[in-house]
């Protein structure tokens, strides 16, 4: 195992459904990231849904870059392609294993790494050779192709995606993929493909499966409600859906409506949706959880 090993996907990259085609070996991609993994935090997390955090806390690792690039996005700091340090191979899967044997993390929570596809998965691979155990988890916005995602198959215990819209128009606006919904939905067949029915241990820890997140934004509570009825309908109780309402309006978003947080109407009106229609599986958020507070320091702590 080299500590930086070369993979051919990112001489011509098209791991993402933007298939830019750069060559990140010697530039950016739409992703905002060169071939070397960069990551701007590896630490406990204790605000993912209980069954991921539990009572040790969540193995969080954020990556930096990302493909998607919405507007309102929390880890804005770091999603453009700025900070964070360098991990090859071995330095990545030494960062898994301190987060299990000496933080006692809960699992592995691999935030926003789909532009790492490649590495992250070879990363995965050797720490379960030396020993990893605890569940990985693939936390990610839900804008991913399957053919990428196979090459998590085995590897990743635990879905963890947004479906954030329907409506093609607001995907656009917010996050400038039209197709987003259209993408979206066939990554998750795949990551259901691959994780299954949900899986819990003795401790009501979530081993294998997959939650299904969506964030309700202000003013768009109707396309919430079609995102609900869409994964019900599609997955019934194979997944469960985390309804959330921590929308923090941060920077100066270029659009009007997004600069304030959800009211409790429009969040109640998605949550009784989902229970109308049956909905039993699943997470609802509580108040407090519109603070800037929430989003962790990208400090390089543990990296």
């Amino acid at each position: 195992m080299t500590d930086h090993a070369p993979f051919a996907s990112y001489k011509s990259c098209n791991l993402c459904p933007r298939r830019c085609g750069a060559d990140r070996t010697v530039s950016r991609g739409a992703c905002g990231m060169g071939d070397a993994v960069f990551a701007a935090r590896a630490a406990l997390h204790m605000w993912e849904e209980p069954c991921i955090s539990g009572e040790r806390g969540s193995g969080a690792v954020f990556f930096v870059g990302c493909s998607l690039g919405c507007v309102f996005c929390q880890n804005r700091s770091i999603s453009g392609g700025s900070g964070g340090k360098p991990l090859g191979v071995r330095e990545l899967s030494d960062v898994f294993l301190r987060l299990q044997d000496e933080s006692h993390a809960e699992n592995i929570n691999l935030v926003t790494a789909s532009h790492f596809t490649p590495t992250v998965a070879c990363a995965l691979a050797d720490a379960k050779s030396r020993g990893l155990r605890v569940p990985a988890v693939w936390n990610s916005g839900g804008y991913e192709l399957p053919e990428t995602l196979r090459m998590l198959d085995g590897l990743v215990d635990v879905y963890l995606p947004d479906l954030k819209y329907v409506s093609s128009e607001l995907s656009e606006k917010y996050s400038h993929a039209p197709d987003y919904f259209e993408v979206a939905c066939r990554a998750l067949d795949e990551m259901f493909s691959q994780a299954g029915e949900p899986v819990f241990d003795g401790r009501g820890m979530m081993t294998r499966g997959m939650i299904v997140r969506h964030l309700v934004l202000p003013t768009h509570a109707d396309d919430s409600r079609r995102v609900i009825r869409y994964i019900r309908d599609r997955f019934g109780d194979g997944v469960y859906i985390s309804i959330m309402n921590q929308y923090t309006p941060t920077g100066s978003p270029p659009y009007p409506e997004l600069c304030r947080p959800v009211t409790e109407e429009e969040y109640d009106s998605v949550v009784d949706f989902a229970a109308d229609i049956g909905v039993t599986r699943g997470f609802i958020q509580e108040g407090g959880t519109v603070a800037e507070s929430f989003i962790p320091a990208f400090d390089c702590e543990g990296i």
